[in-house]
């Protein structure tokens, strides 16, 4: 089982088009738990996390390493708000947890030419950072263990148009 980290910073409404998305996988029972990072108390982003039954988290930095010291499950998607998983992303991440042994894995993420040449760019400079669109397991965080490349997967990930 999965638990899912969702950084804030386009609002609520953004955080529920994500926390919407991750539904068919709540009820598939891959997804058990989410953990919501927030720079700062929002008054409208705490009442979806409640009614989603999620768990907030203070995290001025929005730092995956404070949502993986709350997360309950082993294994950790980093998504930002606005991200929406594509069709035949439960399966993927079902089998690559069930089965492999790596630390780490990335959701191929649709973008544009610019977009795509800035990631690039970024795994070139720093190949271990983590970043949306990343399944890690909590002990990367939790025991300062050193990911190494992520496993790529066939599983697509796309920004809300609206919150690009």
């Amino acid at each position: 089982m999965i638990t899912a980290l969702i950084r804030v910073t386009h609002g609520p409404e953004a955080l529920a088009v994500t926390l919407g998305a991750l539904v068919p996988a709540v009820t598939a029972g891959l997804v058990a738990d989410a953990v919501v990072l927030v720079r700062a108390a929002d008054e409208a982003v705490e009442r979806v996390v409640e009614e989603a039954g999620a768990t907030l988290a203070l995290s001025p930095a929005l730092s995956w390493s404070d949502g993986a010291k709350r997360a309950r499950r082993e294994w950790l998607l980093c998504l930002d708000d606005g991200d929406l998983p594509q069709e035949g992303w439960i399966r993927v991440l079902d089998r690559f947890v069930s089965v492999h042994r790596q630390d780490r894995a990335r959701l191929r993420r649709r973008q544009g030419f610019l977009q795509a040449a800035v990631h690039m760019l970024r795994d070139w400079v720093s190949p271990s950072a983590i970043r949306a669109g990343d399944l890690v397991h909590r002990r990367v965080f939790m025991d300062g263990t050193k990911a190494g490349s992520p496993v790529r997967l066939a599983a697509v990930i796309e920004r809300d148009p609206a919150f690009r």
